[in-house]
């Protein structure tokens, strides 16, 4: 498998970085994970977006979804490349309940007359096969509905955290993964808020219980140290820890 950091940047999006957004691609099967702000630019650098197979939203906060608006221009009104075919290239999007409710509101309340069911389908998350890959869920700890995707191809496994505080389903999704690609979100010096974020060191220390062969280190907002959020994985995890970065592509 291979993955594309798309945008890594937490909370908000930040001078070097869009928010949350990855690509993961497999025997020309390509599949993105959240769409957060600036997430549907940078997918452009790397493919056109009449190309992506699928869409995984882990959950409906904005700096994971908020860019599906954009998609729908680029579908409804793109040229070559952009628009879509109709019902035969429709897009599957995989979210948590109500994500195409929160994605008509997000675009326009009266979004029901763009008929998003010709430019996307809409499903829950079960596990399964998608495309190439095999896809397992577990739900995070975070103030609203989110899931964690482990995504496995070819006896390789990537799990992607999403957003999540202190949480066992974690380290049960991850048993063993070749990557954990984990949220460290609260800086050294901030408040620690239960149940809603991981620190660096918290993002080790799941790594470390899973039995992960990788961990890389992502969700950094702005504000706080991605350098240091890893220097904090690595003081709790006895393995490689690597830092997601826009245009960062790594091989599974």
């Amino acid at each position: 498998m291979k993955l594309t950091v798309l945008g890594c940047s937490g909370s908000v999006p930040g001078p070097d970085s869009p928010a949350s957004g990855y690509l993961v691609e497999a025997e020309g099967y390509r599949l993105v994970l959240d769409m957060g702000h600036g997430t549907f630019g940078a997918l452009q650098r790397h493919l056109r977006p009449t190309d992506v197979d699928a869409i995984v939203i882990s959950h409906l906060h904005a700096d994971h979804c908020i860019d599906l608006t954009a998609y729908i221009v680029g579908l409804r009104y793109g040229g070559d490349g952009y628009r879509s075919g109709g019902a035969e290239t429709r897009i599957p999007i995989v979210g948590v309940p109500g994500t195409r409710d929160r994605l008509e509101a997000a675009y326009d309340p009266l979004a029901r007359k763009l008929s998003l069911h010709e430019i996307f389908t809409f499903a829950t998350p079960t596990p399964g096969e998608l495309g190439p890959f095999r896809v397992s869920y577990a739900q995070m700890n975070h103030p609203t509905p989110t899931n964690a995707v482990r995504i496995e191809h070819g006896g390789r496994s990537l799990v992607y955290s999403a957003d999540t505080g202190e949480c066992e389903e974690l380290v049960e999704l991850a048993d063993a993964a070749d990557v954990l690609l984990c949220e460290a979100s609260i800086g050294v010096d901030e408040e620690f808020v239960p149940d809603l974020h991981l620190t660096g060191r918290m993002a080790g220390e799941h790594a470390e219980k899973a039995g992960v062969e990788r961990l890389i280190v992502t969700h950094v907002p702005p504000w706080n140290s991605p350098q240091s959020a890893c220097e904090e994985a690595a003081d709790a995890y006895d393995g490689p820890v690597e830092l997601a970065f826009p245009g960062a592509v790594f091989t599974i």
